[in-house]
């Protein structure tokens, strides 16, 4: 029989490795989320960049971005909103990567007209307020022991009320509902980058063998991307200003 030494020590061992192990999968899961956040802010970016070359080339804006060319622009952000899981998730990292990129610059081309109206002053005041709502509500995602699946399948469903909006307003033109979206929009998309966020973490937990991990660290990063130019751009139109010509 064990003395009370061998047993304390046993116990001791025990706490090591579970404590060993807790500080491997802590570890673990920074890198990863890092990697997601790293992923984000570089479409973010792109996003921008090309958002500002084409908004300083009238003829290619108006061959892009405001031309009949735009609604292949918005189909195909849609598009991609839709079917990228499957190909992010059931493909290679490079077939992720290039939808994600793809993604990025076509949010980019589309915005362009924004970039050209308002004021740099008000893009930067709207980029620094959608960050710090951002940075808030993923942290929150992170820390919070909350499950948050239930808030966040109702602001999934709540995203397609937005966009049945969005396209009637298109032909009601009410400045009304557009200033009750820009309000409306952003907090909906706070919410779900919380929801998103605490999804993303989850999904380190699996354990996936292989190159999983990083597609998923990259449909990660391409969901928080959306969740965040959606709010940058009805914030922008909330408190932006246009340009004086």
């Amino acid at each position: 029989m064990a003395g009370p030494d061998t047993r304390f020590q046993l116990r001791t061992d025990t706490m090591t490795r579970r404590q060993a192990e807790a500080a491997q999968i802590d570890v673990g899961l920074r890198q990863y989320m890092l990697r997601v956040y790293n992923y984000m802010a570089l479409g973010v970016a792109a996003t921008g960049i090309i958002a500002m070359l084409v908004a300083q080339n009238p003829a290619l804006m108006q061959a892009i971005a405001l031309g009949p060319f735009k609604w292949v622009l918005f189909i195909g952000i849609l598009g991609l909103g839709f079917f990228a899981p499957k190909i992010m998730m059931s493909r290679s990292i490079g077939a992720a990567q290039a939808c994600f990129w793809v993604y990025a610059a076509m949010w980019g081309a589309l915005i362009a007209p924004m970039f050209f109206m308002y004021t740099g002053g008000s893009i930067a005041r709207a980029f620094f307020i959608t960050s710090a709502a951002f940075a808030g509500m993923s942290l929150y995602g992170y820390t919070t022991k909350r499950d948050l699946s239930a808030v966040g399948r109702f602001l999934v469903m709540a995203t397609f009320g937005i966009l049945i909006a969005l396209v009637v307003n298109i032909f009601l033109q009410s400045s009304g509902l557009q200033l009750v979206m820009s309000i409306i929009v952003p907090v909906i998309f706070a919410g779900l980058t919380a929801y998103e966020t605490q999804q993303i973490k989850g999904w380190y937990y699996e354990s996936d063998a292989g190159d999983v991990t990083q597609r998923k660290a990259i449909f990660g990063a391409f969901m928080l991307y959306g969740s965040f130019i959606t709010m940058f751009i009805w914030i922008l139109q909330l408190v932006g200003v246009a340009r004086s010509e």
